[in-house]
């Protein structure tokens, strides 16, 4: 073939570090239309970003010449020097190290973007890692809730 060709619809999720509450609602809409900007600016074909004040979810799809460890490295690694210039108050803002990345059935994209949509609705009822968990659940990723640092699933994380 003279060209890559390629359709993988991914559904990213990351927190700020130790979920700290950084992102208030102005700070959030701001993040969420940078992070588009992230995206499209990696040559993404399209993009949708929701979250709370402690993390963000983004739908996306992975450019053919772009591994998703190094599209989602990027989003975090702009972003974050980004919010960095906003006012002194975001110097120490970091990212946690991890994510969760999940495959999106086109047959499901419209359910994933108005779950992602929703996310301050969703969070009036659930906990972020009650929704990592199920999501993983969901997606037959095994996982140590014991692991920690890291793992986003345990209660010292």
């Amino acid at each position: 073939m003279p060209q890559s060709l390629s359709k993988v619809i991914l559904h990213i999720i990351f927190n700020t570090k130790n979920r700290e509450p950084w992102l208030d609602y102005d700070m959030q809409l701001r993040m969420h239309a940078y992070l588009a900007t992230i995206c499209r600016d990696l040559r993404t074909e399209f993009v949708r970003v929701g979250g709370v004040a402690d993390h963000v979810q983004i739908v996306t799809n992975a450019a053919a010449n772009t591994s998703q460890a190094q599209l989602i490295e990027q989003i975090k690694k702009i972003s974050s020097k980004w919010i960095k210039t906003i006012d002194t108050r975001y110097r120490g803002f970091l990212w946690q190290r991890g994510y969760g990345a999940f495959s999106v059935s086109p047959s499901q994209l419209d359910a994933v973007l108005q779950y992602v949509e929703t996310q301050q609705e969703h969070h009036r009822t659930r906990t972020f890692q009650e929704e990592f968990r199920d999501l993983l659940r969901r997606h037959g990723v095994n996982f140590d809730e014991a692991a920690c640092p890291q793992c986003y699933t345990c209660p010292q994380c």
